[in-house]
């Protein structure tokens, strides 16, 4: 499976609106049945910070729905799957309170975001739970990737996600199910 946009449906009226972020049998539709087991936010507080490149190493790798609560992250997703023929390209969208939109990234896929306002609040479900022994990464400007982040400069990095190898230090195998990266899918749920 390929990362997907996935954009719920808001119900407005002059009080504000309404949203269904999550309906498993509605997502079951499109052929997303993860069963997410735990849901992580976080708050960060300066614009221009990057965030990953994360997953988690098998058995415990993990699919992840993220969305943004409070302002604006360019969201990404990167191929890792080894077998995959689009190992090492990656994708990315801009995800915002505003447009409500969220990125399902699934196993095989690292993931990281850059804040593009100050005060962005991130939430995710997850379909495994954390595992530190399992937790891993790619630095963020690996040259072999080339990530297009909308940044000029260096972004604020914490020291575990300055420190991450490069994509060619991998030494991990994630299942290939014959789907590779192709275009960023966008459904309406």
């Amino acid at each position: 499976m390929s990362p997907i946009v996935i954009t719920p449906s808001r119900i407005g009226d002059d009080r504000g609106w309404f949203s269904e972020t999550y309906n498993a049998r509605r997502l079951a539709g499109h052929g997303i049945v993860n069963k997410f087991c735990q849901d992580n936010q976080s708050l960060t507080r300066a614009a221009g910070t990057v965030r990953g490149l994360h997953f988690q190493r098998p058995p415990h790798a993990q699919a992840k729905l993220v969305r943004c609560l409070a302002g604006r992250i360019f969201d990404v997703a990167v191929d890792i799957r080894r077998a995959s023929p689009t190992f090492g390209r990656w994708l990315g969208t801009e995800l915002s309170a505003d447009n409500g939109r969220q990125l399902l990234v699934p196993a095989g896929y690292a993931h990281a975001f850059l804040t593009l306002e100050a005060d962005c609040m991130v939430a995710y479900k997850v379909d495994d739970f954390y595992s530190a022994e399992c937790d891993s990464g790619i630095i963020w400007n690996d040259p072999d990737i080339a990530i297009g982040w909308p940044i000029d400069g260096v972004p604020h990095l914490s020291p575990k996600d300055s420190a991450l190898p490069r994509l060619a230090a991998l030494d991990v195998e994630f299942e290939y199910d014959g789907e590779p990266l192709g275009e960023l899918r966008q459904i309406e749920a």
